[in-house]
């Protein structure tokens, strides 16, 4: 059997579809593969990729007897999408100790004013003291010291603990004292300075230490202290526990790193803008350039490394010079991110301001045409990469029954949005954009502080759900469902996410259910609804110009993502709803199946337009 392959190289996943050509001239879809993508889209990593989706599709058909004949590349040359983030307000480096922390189980309630020791050395009596408690100290030697201290006279009026053991110190002590534990790096809290612990009671936020006046009471300082007071105050806004340690005069070293501007160059003109102006200011200036040529960020700050990172980074993937990158779009959202606290002792973080931005770099090499290159010499087949993403998209989603034209399709993955008008008369226009699945991911791992990416992108896809016991699970839609066997305890009391198929995984941050669910939601909308809008509106798309929106690719797979997008569009008197390629693909392997039929209209000599099905 002679037959055809599409393959769709995308930046998180390759799909391909295989067909046969019948005698008429109409192609017969026998079977479609997908795999991990290897490599950075368009680079000659990617060959083993499509080899595991390839070898995937044709062990489902039984390999004997099977002639490739042609096999179809999408021509993604020469765009690399990468993103990146970084704080829209100028960063403060303290080097000072302070703990910004919060663990879940401080003990007693209450501030506490005093001079630092460790347990093991008491000093002499006569000072307020702020008691030290090593790791090498067990609970119940800890409490029985505090307890015989405060009978000898000594003014002890907190704690500061390394272990987790918070709680069971309080709970033995003669007298309750805030007590603030899992402080990881306790020695190097400095001996013999003054210190402040403060410990809210549940439910509440500590005052004092979040207050810059607060602070600058409690340890006496003038007024052109409260500056540096405010950086303190705002790291510990939200906590309910928190350390603040006053360092020896001359150790606080503070230098501020600037948000900085970003150039855009354009067809038109080139704009610099500030970042700390916000998303929206930058997304005004990319559209108002005229077609992005470049971008660069302003040496020294912020977005200046940024942006060098984007490019160096890039030029070593794709083994050619810095300077022959270029960003050819930009797609800035607004956002939160968690900005590690210098001079913390327990990894604590303070939540800035930030901007997401995803960057798309182009650069003048058909890197398309090197894979083709390399696949042809694999499979003994001759390769070509041709078809622009967005049209093959567009010729894929024809196949979902029910379309008619004008139509519109959307495809948006991991890394790029791409979108095409096709009109009655069969003229196709498309936009090719920044930011997709992974800038989502990016902004959840950013707003919720996980600290990993596989971890995000499974609160991106999945609906989260509460063990509130045992035997009973609350879904974040406020269904509760009682189980018929007890869950496993170490999901009690936690967040997790729940697939379709397969165990639930517990959510590792601090944050509620609802919070997670709104911070997945906002990023879904920022990023999918910003580059449908911006599609539609390079597009020039109105409710008359089309009678649907067909949304396919990996960023629609997911429980509620499409969902957003209808909803918004049907605001706009506009219909819209997810792809299903050739009625049995789902919003997967557009861009393969265009490919196929892309060729064979070529070889009928025609291009047909209407109903495809």
């Amino acid at each position: 059997m002679d037959v055809i392959i599409g393959i769709d190289v995308g930046n998180s996943t390759t799909e391909v579809a295989i067909a046969e050509i019948t005698r008429t001239g109409e192609p017969n879809f026998l079977v479609s593969g997908m795999a991990e993508t290897t490599g950075i889209k368009g680079t000659a990593e990617n060959v083993r990729g499509v080899k595991t989706a390839i070898f995937a599709a044709l062990e489902k058909m039984g390999r004997k007897g099977i002639v490739i004949q042609k096999m179809f590349l999408n021509n993604a040359t020469p765009v690399i999408a990468d993103f990146a983030m970084d704080t829209i307000t100028e960063t403060i480096v303290t080097d000072s100790t302070m703990i910004g922390h919060n663990p879940g189980t401080p003990g007693g309630h209450g501030i506490g004013i005093g001079y630092t020791f460790d347990l093991r050395s008491p000093p002499g009596n006569g000072k307020d003291l702020i008691a030290v408690i090593p790791g090498s100290v067990p609970f119940l030697d800890a409490a029985a010291e505090l307890n015989r201290l405060d009978d000898a006279g000594y003014r002890v009026y907190g704690a500061i603990v390394q272990n987790d053991e918070g709680t069971l110190i309080n709970n033995r002590l003669k007298r309750e004292m805030p007590i603030v534990d899992e402080v990881e790096q306790i020695e190097k809290a400095p001996l013999g300075m003054l210190c402040a612990v403060e410990v809210a009671a549940p439910g509440y936020g500590v005052e004092a230490l979040s207050d810059p006046y607060g602070i600058a009471g409690i340890f006496k300082l003038g007024v052109e202290d409260i500056g540096y007071c405010r950086h303190i105050a705002k790291a510990l806004i939200g906590n309910r526990s928190a350390v603040v340690i006053r360092t020896p005069e001359g150790a606080i070293s503070e230098r501020v790193i600037p948000a900085g501007s970003v150039g855009i160059a354009g067809s038109r003109f080139t704009e610099s803008v500030a970042v700390d102006a916000g998303a929206d200011r930058i997304m005004r200036a990319v559209e108002a350039v005229g077609r992005v040529e470049d971008v660069t960020g302003e040496p020294g700050t912020n977005i200046g490394g940024m942006i060098e990172r984007i490019k160096v980074g890039m030029a070593k993937q794709a083994d050619i010079k810095k300077d022959e990158i270029r960003i050819s779009d930009l797609f800035a959202v607004d956002t939160r991110t968690a900005v590690r606290v210098q001079g913390g002792l327990a990894g604590e973080h303070v939540m800035e301001s930030g901007v997401g931005v995803a960057a798309m770099v182009h650069a003048d090499h058909m890197f398309m045409d090197k894979v083709a290159a390399a696949l042809g010499e694999e499979f003994k087949a001759p390769v070509r990469a041709s078809g622009v993403e967005a049209e093959m998209a567009l010729l894929g989603a024809l196949t979902t029954p029910g379309t008619a034209l004008p139509l519109v399709v959307v495809d948006v993955g991991a890394g790029s949005a791409d979108a095409a008008l096709m009109k009655e008369d069969g003229s196709v226009k498309s936009v090719h954009l920044a930011g997709a699945g992974d800038l989502i991911t990016m902004l959840i791992d950013a707003e919720l502080n996980i600290g990993s990416f596989a971890a995000a992108e499974r609160i991106k896809r999945y609906p989260l759900a509460h063990v509130d016991s045992l035997y009973r699970i609350r879904y974040e839609n406020g269904e509760a469902r009682f189980l018929e066997d007890a869950c496993e305890p170490r999901y009690y009391g936690r967040t997790v996410t729940v697939p379709e198929n397969g165990p639930p995984e517990v959510v590792n941050c601090d944050f509620s259910m609802e919070k997670i669910r709104v911070v997945r939601q906002e990023a879904k909308k920022k990023v999918l609804l910003g580059n449908v809008f911006r599609a539609l509106e390079k597009l020039d798309v109105g409710k008359d110009d089309c009678k649907g929106v067909i949304l396919v690719g990996g960023s629609f797979l997911d429980f509620e993502g499409s969902r957003f997008v209808t909803q918004a569009l049907a605001e706009k008197k506009l219909s819209a709803g997810k792809g299903n390629i050739r009625s049995v693909e789902g919003p997967r392997n557009a861009v393969a199946t265009g490919l196929i039929l892309r060729y064979a209209e070529l070889l009928n000599g025609m291009v047909k337009h209407g109903n495809r099905t």
